[in-house]
């Protein structure tokens, strides 16, 4: 259920994403709009795990996808009045309030309802559903699009309409004191403490895990990642249909990139957590360096000056199109394998569903696709944006976003050591 909510919300707000600057031939308002979203997510993050808390999970998750069907009205809206972009604007940083609390309440819910040995399985079956919005919606966009070279209202209409389904779904969903894990035992029931001592609570997390900071890195980079790919790479040098059908490709290799590790490697019984850890460090490391090193060699080629201007835009039938949309399946892939680690990483430090959800609101705030990571992902994204608004060079945009991904490996790996045990005990940590 947590993953359909966020099928029909976030899943088809990636998909519009994907598209390259919201599917718009301009990009600059999206680029605008995604740097004000940010902005705020990265601030109301740092205090979402404490309204979750609060307002409990369900009411999170209702208030957080209505601020999706918001963000894509405003595009309905643009692409019929092209002078409505202070509504664009406006929908993004509401957009960002609704986001931190929907990301907050389900990164805690999916970090604490399985038991330790599943929750690799937990994250990727979740991934799996939640990408599967980007690429229904990024089929859609493909197939409206295939005979035009711009986006139609009928798709902003039809992405309406599904996040508007997505919103009533957190009605259908079970508290946490009501779940009951398949060895028996139950969830921890989040508390609802006075804001006074949500607010500390913040403090204590950070004071008794001060470990999580090695991994703010790996959180701001986690989101950094999709400016680069989505706008200066898939909106800069395609049309329209080809964008559409790169935007498929790539949330369906996430699909795979996050079952991969997430199940095969991150839940292996025959192997101890610790030494699981640093396998899924290592696939992840090389993944990074590796899909970089790959689209360099396409960057070099086109600069942003040449793409803003009558530049030819490759299409699907052109024949060097396979080997470009290579790098966008790469990408994905390594997209998807790093936001599992990330959450994996986090469900390995704690059990207690209050715990996690502050660790998913601050790291929202602080931060970028996926939580702890939520707020540095948004300040993340929030960077990567801006600099794609002002009109910073493409290459530059690339090798920032290189070198933040591979530094965020190096500085994990600390915590990796030092923190991650074989086993969690929640009567040890419980705040």
């Amino acid at each position: 259920m947590l993953g359909f909510v966020c099928f029909l919300g976030p899943g088809i707000f990636i998909a519009l994403t994907g598209l390259g600057g919201g599917g718009q031939v301009n990009s600059k308002v999206q680029a605008n709009a995604s740097a004000m979203l940010y902005a705020t997510f990265a601030f109301f993050g740092l205090f979402s795990g404490s309204i979750n808390n609060v307002i409990g999970p369900r009411w999170s998750l209702i208030l957080g996808t209505l601020g999706y069907s918001l963000y894509i009205s405003a595009f309905l809206v643009i692409n019929i009045r092209p002078d409505a972009g202070a509504f664009v604007l406006a929908a993004g940083a509401i957009l960002g309030i609704c986001a931190a609390l929907l990301w907050t309440a389900q990164g805690s819910l999916m970090m604490a309802y399985p038991t330790e040995a599943q929750k690799g399985m937990f994250i990727s079956i979740f991934w799996t559903i939640f990408n599967l919005g980007g690429i229904m919606g990024s089929a859609v966009a493909f197939g409206t699009s295939f005979k035009s070279t711009v986006i139609g209202n009928s798709t902003y209409i039809g992405f309406l309409i599904l996040t508007l389904v997505g919103v009533f779904l957190p009605l259908l969903m079970a508290n946490p004191n009501k779940v009951i894990r398949t060895d028996g035992t139950r969830v921890n029931q989040v508390r609802h403490p006075s804001w006074k001592t949500e607010l500390s609570r913040l403090y204590v997390a950070l004071k008794t895990d001060p470990w999580i900071i090695l991994l703010f890195p790996m959180f701001f980079a986690s989101n950094y990642c999709y400016t680069w790919e989505y706008n200066n790479y898939n909106g800069a040098i395609f049309t329209i249909r080809a964008r559409a059908l790169n935007s498929l490709m790539s949330y369906t290799s996430q699909v795979f990139g996050a079952v991969f590790l997430g199940y095969f490697i991150l839940d292996q019984k025959r192997v101890r957590r610790r030494v699981r850890a640093f396998y899924g460090w290592s696939l992840v490391f090389f993944m990074a360096f590796a899909a970089h090193l790959w689209a360099y060699f396409y960057q070099k080629t086109y600069t942003r000056a040449e793409a803003t201007k009558d530049a030819y835009k490759i299409d699907i039938i052109d024949k060097t199109y396979v080997a470009h949309v290579w790098v966008m399946l790469i990408h994905g892939f390594l997209d998807s394998m790093l936001q599992t680690y990330a959450y994996w990483l986090i469900g390995a430090m704690s059990n207690d569903p209050a715990k996690l959800a502050v660790f998913t609101g601050f790291c929202t705030s602080i931060l970028i696709k996926h939580h702890t990571d939520k707020s540095l992902q948004s300040a993340g994204a929030a960077s990567a944006w801006s600099t794609d608004a002002a009109g910073i060079l493409y290459m530059n945009i690339f090798l920032s976003t290189w070198f933040l991904m591979v530094a965020s490996m190096i500085f994990a790996a600390p915590m990796v050591y030092l923190r991650v045990t074989d086993r969690t005990d929640v009567e040890e940590e419980t705040l």
